[in-house]
């Protein structure tokens, strides 16, 4: 049997503005059937694979979770990572937590942000290296480059190799285009998939040998580790002790026993616009153009444009090579050769401090999601829907009284010691400082207005006295 294990983090910034960081690009559907994180859950479900093992941030752990249960996948475990530490600890605490059971067992490590359509030509291709991992070998997954590209990693490969592996020569960071194109002309340099296969005591060795302090590490922070509903999560004193550093960096660049699967399915780690574009070429229309809906273009050629909010128009004229998306708050327009400089104009919109950098106008919480409608002085206007089964904390305001609109579905709601049923079109008024309630017991998604007043009405302005979800105080709403 083979352990998943999935990579779930990511700071959200290359596939701007659809991915931001507070919901990056592995919870968006942007192709195929659900999200990525969805498709890579789905993939290593199958015989021979265990539940996965999850590895991903506190504020993601939700998310997370009501994903894997639309899918009907049942993990192992989620774990939280209190803070982003790159994936060398990550590596560690798999390998750890599968060696408490089977010290011989075998692990995929696998991104939750790649495309590969063909799920059974993937798993045959990790079967086979199975018999190379099993030997006591990491394996690497290897992608025969298209073209000279400068954002993957690449791996030289050797002539010798067992089971459809080839020895493992070196590793090459990111080259320049000039680079690129010499390795690709040599014919034995694969691009680094990020994928890894190896046995949990073969890198537990490795670790030993070449990263002990961030072994020690992750074995404290697994050892103070905590349960949390249906989450672990990992000590968050042990975890800051972790230096933040890569598993290509910290191991595979050092270790002697690697050997590389070459793998020549359709694979994409969509890391840039132009790589979405690439991935959707069988909609383009006869000048090379793919439009989304909501989305036109005349006169133009081998551009790509996308609108993800119905109440905006995406139009271009005359265009070439062009990216262009738009969401409700915020839209990109990039040549495609420098689609993948992106991250950097998202740091200078935060360094300006400019919301739509980092948080989408919609904010999704354990119970559902909200989205502001409009803002003034003094006032807010909010959308909310409330899942089934979803009840948000028992609160109260110091600054905002609340009116509550339902507009479908039915509420329960809390005022004080008063239990009351909502229905639609009835509304309810929430008095500044009463504690209060929302929640949906019914089958049916809750949608509510609500019209917030007073002289604060940021999400911070909560006192929180009960919550079925085990936030923090600090946590938001």
């Amino acid at each position: 049997m083979i352990y998943p294990v999935i990579l779930c983090g990511g700071s959200g910034t290359r596939l701007w503005p659809v991915s931001r960081s507070t919901f990056p690009k592995q919870f968006v559907q942007l192709y195929g059937e659900g999200s990525l994180f969805q498709q890579s859950a789905v993939r290593t479900s199958a015989e021979g694979f265990n539940a996965p093992i999850i590895i991903t941030g506190s504020q993601f752990r939700f998310t997370v979770a009501d994903q894997l249960q639309a899918i009907g996948v049942e993990p192992a475990s989620i774990m939280l990572e209190p803070f982003g530490r790159n994936t060398a600890p990550a590596v560690a605490i798999a390998s750890l937590l599968v060696a408490q059971s089977q010290p011989d067992g075998l692990l995929l490590l696998t991104p939750s942000d790649h495309v590969i359509p063909d799920d059974r030509h993937f798993r045959s291709a990790v079967n086979a290296a199975s018999f190379t991992a099993k030997s006591g070998k990491i394996v690497t997954f290897g992608i025969r480059p298209t073209r000279p590209e400068t954002g993957y990693g690449y791996l030289q490969i050797g002539t010798e190799g067992q089971g459809g592996c080839r020895d493992l020569t070196r590793f090459v960071e990111k080259p320049n285009e000039a680079a690129a194109r010499d390795m690709i002309a040599g014919g034995d340099y694969l691009w680094n998939a990020g994928i890894f296969l190896f046995r949990a005591d073969v890198m537990l060795k490795a670790f030993e040998a070449y990263a002990p302090d961030i072994l020690d590490a992750a074995r404290n922070a697994l050892d103070a580790s905590k349960s949390d509903l249906d989450f672990i999560r990992l000590g968050e004193k042990e975890w800051s002790e972790l230096t933040s550093t890569s598993i290509d960096y910290s191991i595979m660049e050092k270790a002697d026993n690697l050997s590389v699967m070459p793998y020549d399915g359709e694979w994409s780690d969509l890391g840039s616009w132009s790589a979405v574009a690439e991935q959707s070429r069988d909609r383009a229309d006869d000048r090379g153009n793919i439009v989304s809906e909501n989305s036109y273009i005349i006169e133009s050629e081998g551009s790509y444009l996308k609108s993800d909010d119905k109440n905006v128009k995406l139009v271009g004229i005359g265009l070439k090579d062009i990216v262009a998306v738009a969401t409700g708050d915020a839209v990109l327009i990039a040549s495609k050769d420098k689609s993948q400089k992106v991250r950097g104009i998202v740091d200078l919109m935060k360094a300006d401090g400019v919301k739509q950098a980092t948080e989408f106008k919609r904010d999704y919480r354990p119970w559902g999601s909200f989205e502001s409608l409009a803002v003034g002085k003094r006032f807010q206007v909010k959308s909310i829907v409330v899942k089934p089964g979803g009840k948000l904390s028992l609160q109260s305001h110091k600054y905002r009284a609340e009116h509550w609109i339902v507009v479908a579905g039915t509420a329960r709601v809390t005022i004080g010691d008063d239990v009351k049923i909502v229905t639609e079109n009835e509304s309810v008024y929430v008095p500044l400082g009463a504690v209060h309630r929302m929640e949906n017991p019914y089958t049916q998604p809750l949608r509510i207005i609500e019209v917030q007043t007073g002289i604060y009405l940021g999400e911070d302005d909560i006192i929180r006295y009960e919550d079925v979800y085990n936030r923090n105080l600090e946590e938001q709403s």
